[in-house]
């Protein structure tokens, strides 16, 4: 019973995520499934009365009538639910569409602590592989309609029905038709009914319960393949690699192994089909057996007119299939509460950031000074120091550099700095105040930050600058003219207008890496804010052009605090404010000319580690 409670209420949550998505699609699948549901019963009944009018020998116009009648009502009930059926068909890819922009929301609106976590991204990849299998929430919107339409069937059923067991005759020469027509009879014929009822139900479960294990099997194969036909062979910017390292052979193999798998485990599965469903088909022949001799018998004896029989023993049949119906849909959905719960496993990752209330101060003369005090950091689930006893104060108006080898603790401290994540130990300040009592939106929007790992999208140049659908088209021309991309604009077909790539144009415009960095760096113009951060977003190009490029941006900062970050020393020495990092720690800080100078230091040992790069500089 606690099993059962427990899930009814996990359906009921997900019934409650499919109603705020759509409040008329579960009322329009039940009145789909009522109408399928009684859609047998009007021929069944109407074959009655039109039967039991021919035994009686009524008016052939009375007759008529009820033909006539019978046609009506039933053209009416299908064409009825052919519109309804029609308007779920369009709701549910309507609800396709709702349902992933739910779950996008929410990873939208995860601290990004969670989004770095690999046990997210496969939370949020099992939960589409299990769609494309239909299970989860798409198998409640798809097929809880089946339940209530066995619900709605056995109910009728046995409303038409029972005045089948309650009709007793007199005592005759036969024993046999004595015995069938007796009151114990129906009772009995009552217990035999239920025992199969329960029979079929345990039957059921177990065939359900293997049938989602054995579909469990099926998961990794259909994520892998997945994967390749989605995001690799269908993405035009792999076609490069499948055809020069000739991937083909490669993805085909694995294609066939999996093929192979797939089969195996569908064999399987159809095995387990196989079995339960004779268990299931041999009970309810043998009850049908004993209800057509129940009814059979007392149509002998004059109990039941003809057309009572047709109507008893039809229904009978549809009770035993709406049962049957019910219960498989039951238990799937049973079973398919453990997929609902890898959702609500995704759906309930909570969010741990203190958001914070105090407004950041909109300063015209951009005066914002950012302090660590002391500040450690370990990433969640992992035992060592990423950042340790940091103190370090960003002036206002200032250029900084940030150098160290990669793993050094550089990124992290600017993840820190634009609370991506929260320290360890200790705690930094904006204007003397504790970040994390800031607005959360707002402190954030005193940020520009251009990562290494930046990305930009398949939409026209203007929304990747502005990061927007609407943008200021002159604000983004002078973004681009500012990050050195003037030139470029120039050829674009559509100016900012122009797309970028080809996913969804065919007049999309190919950019070359530097350019994409280039975009990037407009798009931290564009948004003008205080603090401008670049965190290698350069390292794939050359040391030359990025000295270009970082040299060309620390004119057009102006007055902003700007910190930069690279590996590459070169890059940075017009920085009078140098700090080194080693192994999580900030271990040497101070002008170029300064750090060359100390012959023991760190920053002297990677200068001439590199100097064989830029001595042309």
């Amino acid at each position: 019973m606690k099993k059962l409670k427990k899930d009814f209420k996990t359906l009921f949550r997900a019934y409650k995520i499919i109603f705020s998505l759509d409040k008329m699609l579960i009322p329009l699948n039940i009145i789909s499934a009522i109408l399928q549901a009684v859609s047998p019963f009007v021929f069944i009944f109407m074959g009655a009365e039109i039967l039991n009018a021919l035994s009686r020998g009524d008016d052939i116009k009375h007759i008529y009538f009820l033909f006539v009648l019978a046609i009506v009502l039933n053209v009416s009930v299908q064409e009825l639910n052919n519109i309804i059926s029609h308007a779920i068909n369009v709701k549910n890819s309507i609800f396709e569409h709702k349902f992933a922009m739910y779950l996008n929301s929410k990873t939208l609106e995860m601290d990004y602590g969670n989004i770095e976590n690999p046990e997210t991204h496969l939370k949020r990849q099992r939960i589409d592989d299990v769609r494309r299998l239909g299970g989860g929430i798409w198998k409640l919107v798809h097929e809880s309609k089946y339940a209530v339409s066995g619900i709605i069937t056995m109910i009728t059923s046995i409303a038409i029905t029972y005045k089948a067991f309650t009709v007793y005759g007199a005592a005759t020469q036969n024993n046999f038709v004595n015995i069938i027509a007796s009151p114990p009879s129906s009772a009995i014929l009552l217990i035999f009914i239920v025992i199969n009822t329960l029979i079929t139900i345990y039957f059921n479960g177990v065939s359900t319960v293997k049938t989602h294990e054995t579909f469990n099997e099926i998961l990794p194969q259909n994520r892998m393949g997945a994967y390749l036909s989605s995001n690799y062979v269908n993405s035009y910017h792999a076609g490069k690699d499948i055809r020069l390292y000739n991937q083909k052979q490669m993805i085909m193999a694995y294609n066939k192994n999996a093929v192979k798998i797939v089969e195996l485990i569908f064999a399987k599965l159809e095995r387990i089909i196989i079995r339960y469903s004779n268990i299931n088909t041999i009970l309810s022949s043998a009850i049908e057996w004993l209800v057509y001799i129940f009814i059979g018998v007392r149509a002998i004896c004059g109990l039941i007119g003809l057309g009572d029989l047709f109507k008893y023993i039809n229904s009978i049949n549809q009770f035993s299939g709406g049962l049957t119906g019910f219960l498989n849909t039951f238990n799937a959905l049973r079973t398919n509460n453990q997929y609902l719960e890898l959702l609500y496993e995704f759906l309930d990752i909570p969010n741990n950031m203190y958001q914070g209330t105090i407004s950041v101060e909109k300063r015209d003369d951009n005066e914002y000074e950012i302090e660590f005090k002391n500040v450690s950091f370990k990433y969640p689930g992992t035992d060592a120091y990423a950042l340790r006893n940091l103190s370090l104060k960003i002036g206002i108006g200032r250029r900084m550099a940030v150098v160290g080898q990669n793993g050094s603790g550089k990124t992290t401290m600017i993840k820190l700095l634009c609370r991506l994540y929260d320290p360890t130990e200790g705690v930094i300040t904006l204007n003397g105040i504790d970040i994390r009592k800031y607005d959360y939106g707002e402190y954030m929007g005193i940020f520009s930050v251009v990562f290494q790992d930046f990305r930009l999208f398949s939409f026209t140049l203007g929304q990747n600058v502005a990061a927007s659908v609407g943008y200021d088209g002159e604000k983004v021309a002078q973004a681009l003219a500012k990050s050195g991309f003037r030139r470029r604009l120039g050829e674009m077909p559509k100016g900012t207008e122009t797309y970028l790539y080809r996913d969804f144009d065919d007049g999309g415009v190919e950019i070359s890496g530097g350019e994409a960095q280039k975009v990037a760096l407009a798009r931290a113009l564009y948004k003008d804010a205080p603090f401008v951060v670049l965190d290698e977003p350069t390292a794939a190009l050359d040391p030359v052009v990025e000295f270009e490029i970082y040299s060309r941006f620390d004119e057009i900062a102006g007055d902003k605090s700007a910190i930069y970050i690279s590996h590459r020393l070169s890059s940075c020495r017009f920085c009078d404010d140098i700090a080194v990092f080693d192994k999580g720690e900030l271990i040497q800080r101070g002008s170029h000319e300064a750090l060359l100078a100390d012959e023991s230091g760190k920053y002297r040992e990677l200068w001439l580690a590199q100097a064989q790069y830029y001595a042309q500089k």
